[in-house]
């Protein structure tokens, strides 16, 4: 594949954030006074919620959590508490991330926790809209509805905004757009994506088959402990892929790592600490993740040599040696 060196990397405010709560920060300090999104969300139950129906009337506080997220777990006390004791004023609602969770595991997690507030599974609209960075990322939206609050802690700030929120008189609603799902792809699009080593790479202009590689570079190690499985899922396509790399001249490879908790100098991280030679991509915003349909880390996808997504396979090993040996025969 031609890489042609960019001249200038610029990178947000939130690639070099640290911690969790600079993280959300920074994602959410150009929403603030915003007008929220307009979405009908639908509960694990089928429930509908409407939350542009619920601006003028309520505050609502929106939490996207996941139930691989370790500080998600310790803040759910506070967030059953907060829904248990929410009035007439506040609408609490659960936004799991959608992001490598199952319906099975979200009704399994809510049961063995026991958790009663509704609870819907993002379809990465909400997290495009409100910028999801971070696993939890608490947003708080006034009753005029206009978003008041972005963080990722339980802490005093976190309270004013819930309290401040509340507080304020129902009354005119800003207007806020519908943000529309993502229809799905079959080809790649007209894109190049800037790899970490400053080249950039012509997603439809490979002339070869094209494997993207869509991983996150904390999930051989985070999640070793909260989901050992997917952990060694993720191990084990990563490295798979690298052996046929080695060999394989006549395909070209792309890892593109999900931004949701991870920044440039992660993956830096990651590359180095993993010695990974596949070459990485960040997909800070998720537009990448959210345009291709992907949903869970480790997945792998085929492209042949007209830009056509002829597979897409959640493991490497003899799956993809068997759709690579397919494309060859064409």
């Amino acid at each position: 594949m031609r890489l042609i060196a960019l001249a200038v990397v610029l990178w947000s405010a939130v690639a070099s954030a640290s911690t969790g709560q600079d993280r959300a920060t920074a994602a959410g300090r150009d929403l603030i006074g915003q007008p929220a999104p307009r979405l009908t969300l639908s509960t694990i139950d089928g429930r509908r919620i409407d939350l542009g129906s619920l601006y003028g009337k309520k505050a609502v506080y929106l939490k996207f959590w996941a139930t691989w997220c370790v500080p998600c777990r310790e803040q759910m006390p506070h967030f059953e508490r907060t829904f248990e004791t929410a009035g007439p004023n506040l609408a609490v609602i659960a936004v799991n991330a959608g992001f490598s969770d199952s319906l099975d595991e979200v009704r399994d997690y809510r049961r063995t926790v026991g958790l009663h507030m509704p609870i819907v599974i993002d379809d990465g609209r909400l997290a495009d809209a409100l910028h999801l960075r971070v696993t939890p990322q608490h947003v708080v939206i006034g009753r005029d509805g206009r978003i008041l609050y972005v963080g990722h802690l339980v802490d005093d700030a976190l309270t004013q905004a819930l309290a401040r929120a509340q507080a304020e008189p129902a009354g005119a609603v800003a207007p806020g757009a519908s943000p529309r799902a993502a229809p799905p792809v079959d080809h790649v699009p007209a894109r190049r994506i800037a790899t970490l080593d400053g080249q950039s790479v012509a997603l439809d202009a490979a002339g070869a088959p094209l494997v993207l590689v869509f991983l996150s570079p904390w999930c051989e190690s985070y999640l070793e402990k909260s989901r050992p499985g997917r952990s060694r899922a993720c191990r084990a396509a990563r490295e798979a892929i690298e052996a046929r790399l080695a060999k394989d001249s006549a395909t070209h490879y792309l890892g593109i790592a999900s931004g949701l908790w991870a920044s440039r100098e992660d993956l830096e991280e990651y590359r180095s600490k993993e010695k990974v030679a596949l070459p990485l991509a960040l997909d800070e915003t998720g537009e990448l993740f959210r345009t291709f349909g992907v949903r869970e880390v480790p997945q792998i996808l085929v492209v042949d040599r007209d830009g056509r997504i002829v597979e897409r396979l959640s493991s490497a090993g003899a799956p993809l040696e068997e759709a690579l040996a397919r494309l060859a025969k064409r």
